[in-house]
């Protein structure tokens, strides 16, 4: 780690050495964030948040909630293993690649403050958005449950009160084709509309060897969305629908390093349903290799001002469904190697009614509310080895949360800040089976109740939080916090019998932060730190054991806790005129402790039979569960010692009305690896990834075109590990029009 901190003390001495080289006449962006459930600045937020502009992802190329983790400290991001369409977050090293519904994410996913629960869906196109938070550490006060490891708040834009909007056009490698468009309609001074539209379709960029099909792994994704605002003299009224269609499949695939193609070698066909040697059932019998995702969501926010503060009823509806047949072994048969087949319905509705406000002496400002959500999951899925059925079952699992929660700030002086809060929540989930008819050894609820392991779970938990602020002057603010968070528990829902569902219990942490928000020379530099320390007890450690025949069970419990402790530098500065650059540095030393019993013995008999001169793949000790091939225990997954993003921004006139931006950056993770057991094929020495552009702008007539490229040099990217290894895409460039009136 001594590298790691000599770094942050370079990038540190580069912010405070930066001054020197700015202009007069620049200065960095303001971006309002709602991290505090309240407008502010983000700079007088006494929490680690990364906010990020309209104008700014656009420039830096972030058009799906997966390009923004790039942009972060200690945030890595890839595509879950086999589907394109859901991200695995991982945020000072809590994350969760498990999208069975019977498991919750650490780093909630939030659109216009309305939490999505399910991460089938969460790598959603991003189009008409106003802003992106990203809040680092846990949110249990003001965003509850699930944020263990931080917050992804997407705002979207509302309606204008003028005639307005864009339209942008892109073409570009694998065939791909996108558009992008909005369009304000103001019907009255106090009606305003907006509707909103994108569209990606490309060939895809794996081949099939095995069935000679080319374009696996395409992507296939429509959304639209429709947008209301109506103003009175004391109500505003926001609301919205939208509705997204998306296929994009993520299936294991291989370099050639010959032609530097991808390909796979599955023998499922993504035209036409397998030939099951024996019947599954349901409708998902008849899907092909693929991955569909489908959602309606409804939203509602009525704001009323109020003698006591602002009101809200913030209300969300979202229906998903999502299927998919995939083959995780890669093997060329007809009916895959282990597939799964899966058909799954998922409802989600949320309340939530806030009071923000200050009194009129300005010493408190407060925010409180009360949240409701109710979630309920029908999964229908099969797994198939080889042709067979391993297992067919249909799982249901609902989820009831009630909490209230208040955050107070007292202003004891012009400088001085005290914060105090707490959220209270209540949480009920139930779990229950039923064996589909072509699986005659399966097992129901009633099998799983007679072992005595619970259909239901109760969570009563607080979550507080403490903070410290101090102004030292209107430029520099410092503050330190102590706050606490949870993340549900669950149950183990792929077991093959019923002895394999058991229950995991929730995860707790408390996490530590000094903190400085800094601007220098008149806002032209900006210099934010943060270190942490978190303490993760209950810790929900996943792993996977192969049995003899490599078909791998699936277990999760609360096996160990987690340490972690890290600094987290954002640095942005002007130096010359229409001259931008960035650095955004993260370090983490995460580790376990205060191991399970089972794991420790599990240790020593690993050891034990690496003594004995036996191989580690020939022992079901070693290279399992977090129990590596060495026979240590494994860092955690995906806890990169640090992640560096470093880059650049020129806006350059070059002639009356015209102006050339030039931009760049580099994305660099540290050594880490992506699967629990640290084996050799799930590790990762870290790697680059360039992303650039130029774009030509006629300012005058409000058009611009660009050329851009992701993943600039191609590098290979492994970001995840099931039986085999993930990569990440390949590089993708596009020619993209824009026009604004």
């Amino acid at each position: 780690m001594k590298s790691i901190h000599k770094l942050t003390f370079a990038v540190i001495g580069c912010a405070l050495l930066a001054p020197a080289f700015a202009q007069d006449d620049q200065m960095i962006e303001e971006v309002i964030v709602t991290a505090q459930r309240r407008a502010e600045s983000v700079q007088e937020v006494p929490i680690a948040v990364s906010a990020y502009s309209d104008e700014q992802l656009r420039t830096l190329q972030v058009t799906e909630g997966l390009d923004m983790t790039r942009l972060v400290p200690n945030l890595m991001g890839s595509n879950n293993t086999g589907l394109g369409s859901a991200n695995v977050y991982s945020l000072r090293a809590l994350n969760n690649t498990e999208s069975i519904p019977t498991f919750d994410p650490p780093v909630g996913s939030y659109i216009d403050d309305v939490f999505i629960s399910r991460q089938n869906a969460n790598n959603y196109a991003l189009f008409d958005i106003d802003r992106i938070e990203v809040l680092r550490g846990p949110q249990g006060t003001l965003f509850g449950r699930n944020t263990t490891g931080g917050a992804v708040n997407v705002i979207l834009k509302k309606p204008a009160e003028e005639f307005g909007g864009y339209v942008e056009l892109g073409f570009g490698r694998f065939s791909q084709v996108r558009f992008r468009g909005s369009v304000d309609l103001p019907v009255q001074d106090n009606l305003l509309v907006k509707l909103s539209a994108y569209a990606i379709d490309d060939d895809g960029f794996v081949e099939n060897r095995t069935t000679d099909e080319d374009g696996i792994n395409y992507e296939k994704n429509v959304g639209v969305r429709a947008a209301v605002r109506w103003l009175g003299e004391v109500v505003t009224w926001d609301a919205a629908v939208s509705y997204v269609d998306q296929e994009h499949a993520n299936l294991l695939n291989f370099n050639d390093p010959d032609t530097d193609d991808r390909y796979t070698l599955t023998g499922l066909r993504s035209d036409a349903p397998p030939a099951w040697a024996v019947p599954i059932s349901g409708a998902k019998a008849g899907k092909p290799l693929g991955n569909w995702v489908n959602s309606l969501s409804i939203y509602s926010n009525i704001e009323a001002e109020t003698p006591f503060g602002t009101l809200n009823f913030i209300t969300g509806q979202r229906f998903l469904d999502h299927d998919f047949t995939l083959d995780f072994l890669n093997t060329p048969i007809p009916t895959g190697g282990f597939t799964i087949a899966n058909e799954g319905e998922h409802d989600q509705f949320t309340q939530e009614i806030k009071l923000t406000g200050s009194t009129d002496n300005g010493m408190l400002d407060y925010v409180a509310g009360l949240f409701y959500i109710r979630e309920e999951n029908e999964t229908d899925f099969a797994d198939i080895i080889f042709g067979f059925i391993l297992r067919d079952r249909v799982l249901f699992n609902d989820t009831d949360a009630l909490a209230a929660y208040v955050q107070v700030d007292y202003n004891a002086t012009e400088k001085l800040t005290l914060t105090g809060g707490v959220r209270w929540t209540d949480e009920t989930k139930d779990v229950g089976y039923s064996a589909n008819p072509g699986w005659p050894t399966g097992f129901n609820s009633s099998d799983i109740a007679a072992l005595g392991y619970p259909l239901e779970q109760n969570s009563k938990i607080s979550t507080p939080r403490l903070a410290l602020e101090y102004d030292v002057n209107d430029d520099l603010m410092l503050y330190a916090s102590a706050t606490r968070g949870f993340k549900s528990g669950g149950w183990n829902a792929r077991g093959a019998a019923a002895s394999f569902i058991e229950v995991f219990g929730p995860e707790k942490v408390w996490s530590y932060e000094l903190g400085m928000r800094s601007d220098w020379l008149d806002g032209r530099v900006r210099l934010n730190v943060t270190a942490y320390s978190a303490d993760v007890t209950d810790f929900q450690l996943p792993s996977a054991v192969y049995d003899a025949s490599g078909v791998p069970t699936f277990n999760t419990r609360n096996y160990a806790s987690l340490e972690n402790q890290g600094v987290e530098v954002e640095l942005t500065a002007a130096l010359i005129d229409g001259l931008t650059v960035f650095v955004n540095l993260g370090t983490q030393d995460a580790e376990y402790a205060e191991l399970n019993p089972s794991i420790v013995r599990q240790q020593d008999q690993c050891n034990a039979d690496l003594a004995a001169g036996i191989a580690y793949t020939a022992t079901p000790f070693c290279g399992a569960g977090v129990v590596n091939h060495l026979g240590q225990i494994a860092d955690p997954v995906r806890s990169p010692e640090y992640t560096l993003t470093a880059g650049a921004i020129y806006d350059i006139p070059i002639a009356d009305g015209w102006e050339l931006t030039p931009s760049a950056y580099v994305y660099q993770l540290g050594k880490h690896s992506v699967g629990s057991s640290g084996t050799p094929n799930a590790l990762n020495d870290g790697y680059s990834v360039i992303t650039a552009a130029v774009t030509l702008r006629n300012l005058d007539q409000n058009w611009s075109i660009s050329a851009e490229c992701q993943n600039c040099s191609d590098r290979e990217q492994g970001t995840s590990f099931f039986i085999g290894l993930y990569l990440q895409d390949p590089r993708t460039w596009t020619v993209n029009f824009r026009k604004d009136f």
